[in-house]
């Protein structure tokens, strides 16, 4: 019996993930590196912390991260109020407001997670964030799905997860949920 329903923020409930794409285009590109925008896709859900560094490696890059990352955040803030809501994801979170309890489990870094949903105007339907600094591994390691549903109290056997990436797919599998591919909905 499903008593939690937890959400990955990218791709899911927010459709960013060309956004989140092109800004780490932009900032790379002042380092050398040419983002692979399949490479970037196929690591989703994954944190930039570890994705970002290997790609550029596999270039022969050493980059600067801190910077880097500073440049992507603010190519992506300077666009945040083009985001849009997936809608049939959000209108599924909608219907079991105040019915579930409820989260969002993201790799992404707290304020781009809290900032995309306040833009979509979602911040306050969850009992608990997630973020890619809650836990030590990422996916697609379940500890930021566990970490929900310890937050929310629920044993993980009853929560549903809704993601986009396999990563997290994966991440929903080892952490023994149920898993929706918003992709195949």
């Amino acid at each position: 019996m499903i008593q939690a329903l937890i959400f990955d923020c990218d791709g899911t409930l927010v459709d960013s993930m060309f956004a989140h794409y092109s800004a780490w285009r932009g900032a790379l590109v002042s380092q050398g590196v040419e983002l692979d925008e399949q490479y970037f896709y196929r690591h989703a859900g994954t944190p930039s912390s570890r994705v970002i560094p290997m790609f550029a490696a596999q270039q022969g890059k050493e980059i600067d991260f801190r910077q880097a990352l500073a440049d992507k955040e603010q190519y992506f803030l300077d666009s945040i109020d083009l985001l849009k809501r997936i809608p049939h994801v959000v209108q599924i979170a909608e219907n079991h407001r105040d019915k579930l309890k409820m989260a969002v489990a993201s790799g992404g870094t707290r304020n781009l997670v809290h900032r995309q949903l306040q833009q979509i105007e979602v911040m306050d339907w969850f009992e608990t964030i997630v973020t890619c600094e809650d836990t030590e591994y990422h996916k697609p390691d379940p500890h930021v799905f566990l970490e929900a549903a310890s937050r929310l109290q629920v044993k993980p056997e009853h929560c549903r997860v809704y993601e986009d990436g396999e990563p997290g797919i994966e991440a929903a599998r080892r952490a023994g949920m149920e898993c929706i591919d918003i992709r195949k909905m």
